[in-house]
């Protein structure tokens, strides 16, 4: 066992030397090409394995990978650069085993963040036909048969969040199941899909803005639930945008003459609708979407790329109307001159002003107030809002 740890040691170190090596010798790079190619290169350079991104110091199983490595997949798909399709495989070849276990995840924690790296895995499977892809999505798959539930049928977030559904974990879970249904699956198992999303519109919306808060405690026990609607008090604009990530994407996947996704549809476009009255004139969005005149309060980039994203993907793909596209448009020229900055000796790309976590519960407890959102740190490059700036210039073609 001893001898196994030491190589492994051994091989994570010659790793570490060989990266940083790498990223010292690329040259500058051209910043006449497309702001998502910058982005990629950009991340390529400061994380030249992609079990770094988000300075991860071992590799590991986690949906901030699958994100941005979801992100540098949909570029791949139209520019064929081989060095991002070995970028994106070397971390599922190091991390899924031949028999589709994967090292790190473990099952019993029940966390629906784990389920989305799986989104990959479809794309990797049918691009090299490796089998051990489709037995690790087989892997997580098998988690939802058995994922705790809020008594009317929702994922809780995590095991140790019990009865709760926050908005963050629609985009998780849904994408990939609905897709794993539509490719592997039993098309009837979609109406399940469908029903995490019945279960946010009925229960998180808040009336006055139009749009669902974070977070929905439905045994009502948590502090930072309201005792009579168990629902947290603030709209966190990166919730907000991993759900409209998660409509659109899902859209993307189920098939259109299925009988919900006229519904679905209608929701997104609902949902855009209320987002884009609370758009600064900056083109961004405040870290708490509503309360821009509050003392604090800031615009933040990850929350801006999200929805930024699911509009310009939206209007792509005609689940939004032409019009739509003017508030991407705004929003990524928000992020551009707001958001990034240069290193003028390697012309690297840096996204700013990116909240790095927030959540609800947990030890130290988080409240859900606006001073709590206001209290995360904040730094650059975060994944969470890498990832989603590089898909939000793919689908406008910056």
């Amino acid at each position: 066992m001893l001898k196994h740890l030491l190589s492994a040691a051994a091989l994570l170190a010659s790793s570490l030397t060989l990266s940083v090596g790498y990223a010292e010798s690329l040259p500058s790079l051209d910043n006449t090409k497309p702001w998502s190619i910058r982005m990629i290169e950009s991340e390529m350079t400061r994380f030249p394995e992609a079990w770094q991104i988000d300075w991860d110091e071992k590799p590991q199983w986690d949906y901030v990978h699958g994100l941005n490595l979801l992100a540098i997949t949909e570029v791949y798909k139209k520019t064929k650069n081989p060095d991002y399709l070995r970028y994106v495989e070397g971390y599922y070849d190091m991390l899924v085993n031949e028999d589709g276990s994967i090292k790190t995840y473990v099952k019993e924690k029940y966390n629906i963040d784990m389920v989305n790296p799986g989104r990959v895995l479809f794309f990797l499977y049918e691009t090299t036909g490796n089998v051990k892809y489709k037995k690790a999505a087989d892997t997580l798959r098998a988690q939802l048969d058995t994922h705790p539930r809020t008594a009317q049928g929702g994922f809780w977030h995590k095991k140790r969040y019990p009865h709760q559904m926050w908005l963050d974990g629609l985009y998780m879970g849904a994408p990939f199941y609905a897709e794993y249904i539509v490719k592997y699956g039993d098309m009837s198992e979609l109406d399940d899909v469908f029903l995490q999303f019945e279960l946010i519109e009925e229960n998180l919306y808040d009336e006055d803005t139009g749009l669902p808060r974070h977070g929905w405690d439905a045994s009502k026990q948590q502090k930072w639930a309201d005792s009579e609607t168990g629902l947290s008090d603030n709209h966190w604009s990166r919730a907000l945008g991993w759900y409209a990530m998660a409509l659109v994407d899902v859209l993307a996947i189920v098939p259109t003459d299925h009988p919900k996704t006229p519904w679905l549809n209608a929701r997104f476009q609902s949902f855009i609708d209320a987002a884009v009255k609370y758009q600064d004139v900056s083109g961004n969005w405040y870290q708490v979407t509503d309360k821009g005149d509050l003392n604090g309060n800031y615009l933040e980039a990850s929350g801006t790329a999200m929805i930024t994203y699911a509009i310009a993907k939206g209007v792509e793909l005609k689940f939004l109307p032409a019009k739509y596209k003017k508030y991407a448009q705004k929003g990524f020229s928000g992020l551009v001159d707001q958001m990034i900055s240069v290193k003028p000796d390697s012309n690297v790309i840096t996204l700013e002003n990116v909240c790095r976590v927030a959540g609800l519960g947990g030890s130290p407890y988080r409240d859900g107030s606006f001073e709590y959102y206001l209290s995360e740190p904040i730094r650059p490059n975060d994944a969470k809002g890498v990832g989603p700036f590089i898909m939000a210039a793919h689908f406008l073609d910056q």
